[in-house]
């Protein structure tokens, strides 16, 4: 992995990605859904208790980032906990993407097969995808989705690791693509293309170490609690 393109600072209940410069983004966080500018880019980590039946999530995120005086971050919000986060880098020819990314899966989903109710806390996919040179707004769009799919393809992948039924993602998964506005833009994402394959094996590379880790703790827990159970006497 060559040196980051930004700071990464654990700062709980924040993670926070800092830029040098403002960079372009394109996703639907939070606090700055579709096109944008951010120079910082956060995970707020939080609780069930912290989100009740009456708190406005936005609301919420918003007065936390004020109070550290990220007012104008694009901000992501997760039950994961932050330090748990992972990071992967793919250089393709000239293309160098970065993916940070945190990685719940309580919350799964299966693409077309809607859950009507969910008995569990809320996990999420939060991923942030950095691309090192300039896009034209239709190579925004088309990394998002080269993002995306790599997202799926990881976490199908990582079915095997679980004993539940096999998802395509989580309900409130979120995806960041940002890139630096100075210089020629590039105007092609496909899979076809050097940019398209390095998003894809960097997304890919995060997501799949973020959900093997999530899938061996789960199964930790469960032989924990498994073994902490009281023996039947017969």
């Amino acid at each position: 992995m060559t040196r980051l393109p930004f700071q990464l600072e654990l700062r709980p209940p924040f993670l926070i990605v800092r830029f040098d410069a403002e960079q372009r983004i394109l996703g639907w966080s939070l606090t700055k859904p579709g096109f944008a500018m951010a120079r910082d880019v956060v995970w707020l980590e939080v609780r069930d208790a912290d989100l009740g039946p009456h708190v406005d999530p936005v609301d919420f995120m918003r007065a936390k980032l004020s109070a550290q005086g990220l007012d104008d971050a694009a901000a992501f919000m997760t039950a994961r906990e932050i330090a748990r986060h992972h990071v992967a880098q793919s250089r393709i020819g000239r293309a160098v993407v970065t993916c940070v990314t945190t990685v719940g899966l309580t919350n799964g989903e299966r693409v077309g097969e809607r859950r009507q109710s969910h008995d569990c806390v809320a996990g999420t996919i939060n991923t942030l995808v950095h691309i090192s040179h300039a896009l034209s707004p239709g190579a925004f769009v088309e990394s998002v989705s080269i993002a995306t799919q790599a997202r799926t393809a990881a976490i199908m992948d990582t079915n095997k690791l679980r004993d539940t039924l096999a998802i395509t993602g989580t309900g409130t998964d979120c995806i960041i693509v940002a890139a630096p506005e100075v210089g020629p833009p590039e105007t092609c994402a496909g899979l076809h293309t050097e940019l398209g394959e390095a998003i894809g094996a960097a997304v890919y590379d995060a997501t799949y170490a973020g959900a093997a880790a999530w899938s061996a703790e789960l199964k930790q827990k469960r032989a924990t609690v498994k073994r902490e159970l009281p023996s039947s006497s017969h």
